[in-house]
């Protein structure tokens, strides 16, 4: 009966993780769930032959590195290029379309945080590896696991990259920063640096206290997939169970269209729950 509770219980807590986290949408308050938390912790401490490094008792962080192993991408992480006027934006739009006829147009805010590649096989978390020069990354994978928004498991049973930002919410920076001004620690600089420190501590408990968050925005090669288009790949991601940045992305007709919503974001850009660049 303890094995059929612990199966119960890490799939009650995926499944209440998920609700939180990623959809919002909170079906237990957080006193049911640390109960069954602490049950889980004890049964498995009962039963140490169903460790399971994905289990939710394990995202809390604890094991200690003494570096991180360097990783080289099977594709490039590529930058974004900058533009730096609504005249060169259009001047860019117009050179394509130029050559491949009207288009629709994907917009979406650029997080300012710490671009990560995570990877799965046959439906389970395997891999987090950052963006390093492009080329070559850095295994972050305990660190990133204690991120509460992203899925262990997901239902694709095949390997799959998925690209995204990790970040620091304001509120999670304000209050760090507090809590160092009490402690007469140095201040973190902004929510980016605050977030690529915390995913490179050796520590990963240290990088679970830090409640980061994700966004996650790209399918490399999504038409090995069967998806056609940027935007058709970023709801298969959302259809998966990744948190993809809502708010903040926008499929539109035209380039004006693109310019209006960027209008957009700047008047509210105080008010996102995240930095943008």
């Amino acid at each position: 009966m303890d094995k059929e509770r612990i199966i119960e219980l890490r799939q009650l807590l995926n499944k209440y993780n998920k609700e939180y986290h990623v959809l919002d949408t909170p079906s237990v308050d957080d006193s049911e769930y640390d109960k069954l938390m602490v049950e889980l912790i004890n049964l498995e401490e009962k039963h140490p032959e169903m460790y399971d490094p994905l289990s939710p008792t394990q995202r809390v962080g604890g094991s200690v590195l003494d570096g991180f192993n360097k990783i080289e991408h099977k594709r490039r992480m590529l930058s974004l290029g900058d533009v730096f006027s609504y005249e060169e934006l259009r001047k860019w739009a117009n050179d394509i379309e130029s050559k491949v006829g009207k288009l629709q147009y994907v917009a979406e805010c650029k997080i300012d945080g710490l671009a990560m590649s995570v990877t799965y096989l046959n439906g389970e978390y395997y891999q987090a590896v950052t963006r390093g020069d492009g080329s070559v990354g850095e295994d972050v994978s305990n660190n990133v696991k204690t991120i509460k928004s992203i899925n262990m498991n997901i239902d694709y049973d095949k390997e799959i990259e998925v690209r995204g930002e990790v970040f620091m919410p304001k509120s999670t920076f304000n209050a760090l920063n507090e809590e160092r001004l009490l402690n007469n620690e140095p201040l973190l600089a902004n929510p980016r640096n605050a977030a690529a420190g915390s995913i490179r501590q050796l520590d990963s408990k240290i990088a679970a206290k830090r409640k980061l968050d994700a966004f996650w925005y790209y399918l490399p090669d999504g038409l090995t997939y069967g998806y056609n288009t940027h935007y058709d790949s970023i709801m298969w991601l959302k259809s998966l169970g990744f948190k993809i940045n809502e708010e903040g992305t926008r499929l539109l007709d035209n380039i004006e269209e693109v310019i209006d919503f960027i209008e957009e974001l700047a008047l509210k850009r105080n008010d996102l729950a995240y930095e943008i660049d």
